[in-house]
């Protein structure tokens, strides 16, 4: 537990220093030697994950959303050129030690397929509607009830014989 903590811190600390945070404030607060000794800490750590999370995901579908509407139909050439700077930029920063580029790499990675057609924005702008909906899953009962219909005849035929 305490390794995979300190990996979690890690992390934790490589993604704040790469957003521009400084992180030496919350070593004494969040450290995983802080939060053995103070289980109330752990609680707090994963509320302000999760607290982190949320914004984050709020602000990304935010975001693409505005890019989305900007752009149109051509929003995956937006996002394409928003993948490739970001790759050419945290590659530069890191361009003498690539062990430490590995995270923001995967970083935005994980954000361009977030974005991809199983982002957020993607469900919402679909053009099925709830009665539309409705009516699919009526026509699928009816049809599953012709069949069942069928079956019990061909049951009650090989019966009689």
């Amino acid at each position: 537990v305490d390794i995979l903590m300190d990996t979690f811190w890690r992390i934790w600390t490589d993604l704040l220093d790469v957003l521009g945070i400084d992180a030496s404030n919350l070593t004494h607060y969040f450290s995983p030697a802080a939060i053995a000794n103070n289980p109330t800490r752990a609680l707090l750590l994963i509320g302000a994950i999760l607290l982190a999370y949320w914004f984050l995901s709020l602000f990304l579908g935010f975001f693409f959303y505005l890019l989305h509407m900007l752009f149109g139909r051509f929003f995956w050439i937006a996002r394409v050129a928003l993948f490739t700077l970001s790759c050419v930029y945290i590659l530069q920063k890191y361009e003498g030690d690539p062990e430490h580029a590995v995270l923001p790499l995967c970083f935005v990675v994980a954000v361009y397929f977030m974005t991809g057609p199983v982002g957020f924005y993607w469900r919402r702008n679909s053009n099925s509607s709830l009665e539309e909906k409705m009516d699919h899953l009526d026509s699928q009962i009816r049809l599953l009830n012709i069949r069942l219909s069928r079956v019990i005849e061909n049951l009650d035929r090989g019966s009689d014989q």
